[in-house]
């Protein structure tokens, strides 16, 4: 014959292993969360908000005066290179002294850039491998005889797919 087991009870010891357990559990993924978070981005998108706060007002009335303008931005990734070019609402090429890109990730710095790029016929080149994914866009242009031309687009570079890349306005 066999005996009957008797049911293991539930104590205050069980709950209390349960519970550190649970509120360990929680804690440490938080921790390691938190941890990654520090690491991967510094939160920053401006240096010094103050000073972006009492520039904000010109910022917005050059952009305003920009867009009057109506200057069509072309900005393409293909075969390993970036090439921009920048008409007029006539459609003929503006004459630019220089062309400055910096490209960021929307999170993390590590792979941020700053790209000159050279005059190639009417368009102007760089040749640079940008890894796939997105990455935000800031064109600062000089234009002959206009104040500073500032563009900023999303680039979404993604080889499986497309093998070409053109920018999109946020």
């Amino acid at each position: 014959m066999s005996e009957a087991k008797t049911p293991r009870e539930f104590t205050g010891r069980h709950m209390l292993i349960l519970v550190l357990t649970f509120f360990g559990v929680v804690f440490g993924v938080n921790a390691l969360m938190a941890f990654m978070a520090a690491r991967s981005w510094t939160g920053l998108v401006v240096k010094n908000t103050y000073v972006a706060s009492q520039e904000f007002n010109e910022k917005l009335a050059a952009s305003r005066a920009q867009a009057e303008l109506n200057w069509q931005v072309g900005l393409t990734y293909r075969d390993g290179q970036l090439i921009f070019d920048l008409v007029d609402d006539l459609g003929q090429p503006l004459e630019i002294q220089a062309v400055e890109i910096a490209l960021t990730r929307p999170i993390g710095v590590s792979q941020d850039r700053k790209l000159a790029l050279l005059p190639q016929g009417e368009k102007y080149v760089v040749r640079q491998s940008i890894p796939s994914g997105v990455w935000n866009v800031v064109i600062n242009a000089d234009v002959q005889g206009y104040p500073e031309f500032l563009y900023r687009a999303r680039l979404i570079i993604d080889p499986e797919h497309s093998p070409d890349a053109d920018a999109k306005s946020p």
